[in-house]
């Protein structure tokens, strides 16, 4: 096991696992979104652009990366990008479970006139951040966000890691 995450971990693998993982998060939610029904709230759409920032990144990886530093920098700035978002992702699992409040856009404010009313109700649902809106398992998708974006930050960092570590050094990080 240890073998295979070192391979993991090398050369072009590290990249191309974290924009597959990227592209394959953002599916999710546009699937969750568009098949199953289930409508983002403000905190959920900004989440997702860590994943573009982080898709994007491993693709400069990947493209510009053979050499060891370079190739170390983007993946640490891709993990980086990646703890990001999970602090992201605790603070819209926080505002889920009231334990502080959410943004201001977060809310759905009681419309003043009938003009108002309508005018939300053509500009689409407005989804409060601080509702649960789908779980599996008594864990929203926020929930399973943080683990999701620590595990790929974990591995783009151990990625930068390894690609700092002389070439002949195979260690297990």
């Amino acid at each position: 096991m240890g073998t295979l995450i070192g391979r993991a971990l090398d050369g072009w693998r590290a990249p191309l696992l974290l924009a597959v993982g990227a592209v394959g998060v953002l599916g999710a939610a546009l699937f969750m979104q568009h098949v199953v029904g289930v409508q983002p709230c403000a905190l959920c759409v900004y989440q997702r652009w860590p994943y573009v920032i982080a898709g994007g990144l491993a693709l400069l990886t990947l493209a510009f990366g053979r050499r060891r530093p370079v190739r170390a920098g983007l993946l640490g700035l891709i993990g980086l990008v990646l703890l990001g978002d999970t602090c992201l992702a605790v603070f819209h699992v926080g505002v889920e479970y009231h334990w502080w409040v959410g943004l201001s856009g977060c809310s759905v404010e009681p419309a003043a006139t009938l003009d108002e009313l309508r005018a939300r109700l053509l500009d689409g649902p407005v989804v409060p951040c601080d509702e649960v809106s789908w779980s599996l398992f008594g864990v929203s998708l926020a929930g399973y966000n943080v683990v999701v974006t620590l595990a790929l930050a974990a591995f783009a960092l151990l990625a930068a890691r390894r690609a700092l570590q002389p070439k002949g050094r195979n260690n297990v990080v």
